[in-house]
Formats: C-alpha cells, sequence, structure tokens
C-alpha cells in the first residue's frame, strides 16, 4: 500500500511550534508501506515555526485574526500534487484537530482548545478525491499488528 502521511507523525519538525508528533507506533505499522510524507502547511508557504491557525467560520485565520486560508489551501493543492506524482495513495494517516489535516474534528476558531465536528482543508480534498483519511488510532485499530 501507499500510505500519505502528515510529516509531524514521522518526526519532521514541521508543526507550527517547531516540534513535531512522532507516532512510533504508527512508523512501526508503515513497515512494509510505501510512505508519502506531508506537511501541505509548509508546502504552502508557512514557516516553522508559525503563529497558530484554526478554522473558524470555513477560513484558515491565525491567532492574531489575519487570513491565512490561501496558503492552507494552496498547501494542500500541492500536497495533492505530490502525492499524484508519487503515483496516488490508498489512504492517508493525518495528524487529528490539525486545521490542514484535522479528521472528524478540528478547532473552531476561537484559539480556547474548544473541538467541533469537521475535517481540515488538507483532509477535506483527499475526501474529495475518495481517499480514505484516518487518525492514527484509526490507522492504528485497522493495520496494527
Amino acid at each position: 500500500m501507499r500510505i500519505a502521511v502528515s510529516a509531524c507523525l514521522l518526526g519532521v519538525a514541521c508543526k507550527y511550534n517547531g516540534g513535531d508528533n512522532l507516532n512510533e507506533h504508527v512508523v512501526c505499522v508503515l513497515e512494509g508501506h510505501e510512505v508519502v510524507p506531508i506537511c501541505p502547511e509548509q508546502l504552502g508557504g508557512l514557516s516553522t515555526p508559525r503563529q497558530r491557525s484554526e478554522i473558524r467560520d470555513a477560513e484558515v485565520v491565525n491567532e492574531f485574526g489575519e487570513s491565512v486560508d490561501a496558503a492552507f489551501r494552496a498547501g494542500a493543492r500541492r500536497a495533492w500534487e505530490q502525492i499524484e506524482r508519487a503515483g496516488g495513495c490508498d489512504a492517508a494517516v493525518l495528524q487529528p484537530r490539525s486545521p490542514s489535516c484535522g479528521v472528524g474534528t478540528v478547532y473552531d476558531g476561537s484559539f480556547s482548545g474548544v473541538l467541533v465536528a469537521g475535517d481540515g482543508i488538507f483532509a477535506q480534498l483527499l475526501k474529495a478525491h475518495n481517499v480514505p483519511v484516518l487518525t492514527p488510532d484509526q490507522f492504528l485499530e485497522a493495520f496494527g499488528r
């Protein structure tokens, strides 16, 4: 299987705060699969570190209320193009709650830690292309050994 994976889950320091979300269990289960690491936010031209961002009224804004929506959407498109150049993917494992990669829930745009139902910009694009998107927990439940 070819699996697109949020690069931060693989230990790449591309989180908004300059850190990562390394998930060693996901990395272990990915052994034997072709992995396409993706960070839509960096692909959209956003720096690392960068201001926190959340989705508010279908627009991605940073913690100062400035729209960064265009960068998030450009990054999602570039990430999709990268996946297509790799030959497509059978599924994607994405970082939860992220305004790019969140699957099922994202922060509500108030920067107060409140979660709401919804998907990040990149997760939405993958779903529009009929790619199954999974959180790390869902991936481990489905494919874990």
